[in-house]
């Protein structure tokens, strides 16, 4: 689960971290009144989206002017001005797509003097199984950049579980940074500010972009992206308040209200399958076979009816799916379950594309009958190869 950039840096907040003070706005008419809350002389608007790379982005609305998501303002007129203008409006950035996102959100924060630009994030690795620091001293928009052309300039190291953060992290980090004095020592208390934050909230990731070395020798949170663990969110009721469902794909939502695990992707072909091994290896024969997948969805082990025939409208709720297969090895779940499901779906939503249908284990033939007897016109498969061939040959025509 993801949240916004100004939710972000009240989270931070309360772990001790440096942050601005700012205000978020909902409403243009709000712009002024929380402008001029803050002292100035500077003010920076910032377009709130689930999307990063705001300042490089651009407004798809002719009227909403050139510039991208993140402005100053040398006023407080000027600051609601540009709020007013980015309200509303969708931003189209390079993590956004063509389509870009609707800007319901705005956050206006004092501004900051800037000495140096670094970048600091904290990262769960799968390969590790530990939380790994990254740090640079190039930070600012074109990390990615950096991180492509000069991966050098980047230093990531992992934070042994067993003992947690120990204040040698950060100093390793201050030292990476070239940071001095007071700056030094307030990156090792950050860091352990940071660390303690990302395991007590149970986070994927926090990202900081910049992390500003001031004038005065000072660090500043300018920016942060924080991600939690979707699994764990039950244990953090303050953070899933500051869930912004508009920020999400309708399908993903959807699918998250029955417990189902779906994942939007940018093929043709719409999977339904239990168990994600299996989604993923059928995903996989997908591409082999020449098609591309629609979508990652694992109904679970134990789908009801009605799990599954919410699935299925899932998927053809999706514009771009124009074949679905059907993959189904019954273990735990039952494949005449899945036959009355995806029977229910097809007669409620209708049926308009191929439908490949593919089962294997308990109640095989009992599923295989009542597709059969439904009186749908539902392609049968012998294995997942065969039904990964009939329905990318029924897409292709």
């Amino acid at each position: 689960m993801n949240i916004h950039e100004y939710q972000a840096k009240a989270v931070l907040r309360e772990y001790g971290a440096p942050v601005s003070e700012g205000r978020a706005v909902f409403k243009a008419e709000e712009a002024k009144a929380a402008a001029s809350e803050l002292p100035g002389p500077l003010w920076v608007v910032k377009a709130q989206i689930h999307a990063g790379g705001r300042g490089k982005g651009h407004f798809v609305e002719e009227s909403a002017g050139p510039k991208g998501g993140v402005r100053l303002a040398k006023s407080v007129e000027e600051a609601a001005e540009e709020a007013k203008k980015m309200l509303g409006r969708t931003l189209v950035t390079h993590q956004t797509g063509p389509a870009g996102k609707q800007v319901n959100r705005i956050y206006i924060e004092n501004g900051s003097d800037i000495e140096r630009e670094l970048y600091l994030a904290l990262l769960v690795d799968r390969q590790t199984s530990s939380v790994s620091v990254v740090c640079s001293t190039e930070g600012g928009m074109d990390i990615e950049e950096v991180a492509a052309s000069t991966p050098e300039k980047i230093l990531s190291f992992p934070i042994d579980p067993a003992t947690g953060y120990q204040p040698f992290h950060g100093r390793k980090v201050a030292f990476a940074l070239g940071l001095e004095g007071k700056a030094m020592k307030q990156c090792v208390k950050l860091m352990g500010d940071l660390y303690r934050a990302f395991i007590e909230k149970d986070m994927e990731q926090l990202e900081i972009n910049p992390l500003l070395l001031m004038p005065n020798g000072e660090l500043k949170v300018l920016d942060a992206k924080l991600g939690f663990d979707g699994n764990a969110i039950y244990r953090h009721p303050d953070i899933a308040s500051l869930r912004d469902e508009t920020e999400e794909d309708p399908k993903e939502l959807a699918a998250s209200k029955y417990d189902l695990n779906y994942i939007a992707l940018e093929g043709e072909i719409g999977c339904m399958v239990n168990g994600a091994g299996l989604a993923m290896a059928t995903m996989d024969i997908i591409k082999l076979k020449g098609g591309e997948p629609a979508n990652f969805l694992d109904v679970g082990g134990g789908a009801t009816k009605e799990k599954v025939t919410e699935a299925f409208k899932i998927i053809t709720s999706d514009k771009n799916v124009k074949g679905i297969l059907v993959n189904i090895f019954g273990g735990i779940m039952r494949c005449d379950i899945i036959a009355e499901g995806v029977i229910a779906a097809v007669k409620e939503v209708g049926l308009q594309v191929p439908l490949v249908v593919r089962l294997e284990g308990t109640n095989v033939e009992q599923g295989k009958e009542i597709i059969a007897n439904s009186g749908l016109n539902v392609i049968a498969a012998d294995d997942l190869s065969d039904g990964a061939e009939k329905i990318v040959k029924a897409v292709k025509g």
